[in-house]
This record gives C-alpha cells, sequence and structure tokens, in this order.
C-alpha cells in the first residue's frame, strides 16, 4: 500500500499549487480550501504565513 503524501499540486494551481495539493490531499475541492486560507488570513491574519510556509517546505510531486 503507498503511503499518502502532500504535495504542490503540478495540475490545479493557482500561485504555487498549496491549495491544490491539500485539495488532492484530503480528496476535497481546492476551492473549499482557497476560500478557507481567505477567511484565515482575514479573520486571524495566519493564513498568508500558513500559504507561504507551505509553499516553501512542500515538496514538488516530480522533486523539483
Amino acid at each position: 500500500m503507498e503511503q499518502k503524501r502532500f504535495y504542490l499540486s503540478d495540475t490545479d494551481k493557482k500561485i504555487a499549487g498549496v491549495c491544490g495539493g491539500i485539495g488532492e490531499y484530503f480528496n476535497i475541492d481546492s476551492l473549499l480550501v482557497r476560500v478557507a486560507f481567505v477567511l484565515f488570513m482575514f479573520s486571524f491574519g495566519g493564513g498568508l504565513l500558513a500559504y507561504i510556509v507551505l509553499w516553501l517546505c512542500a515538496p514538488h510531486k516530480n522533486g523539483l
């Protein structure tokens, strides 16, 4: 059984593929993830920081 891992999405991305990757990992629509990041950014201020950290730390599926 293959271990499930989080990767930046190469196909479903608007900026870096973070939300698309989260959507693929949890098998949900990436639009819901994008809306959650925007709401988190405006309500708590941490959405942008979380997005940047995931962008810098998450691997690409093809290893780039």
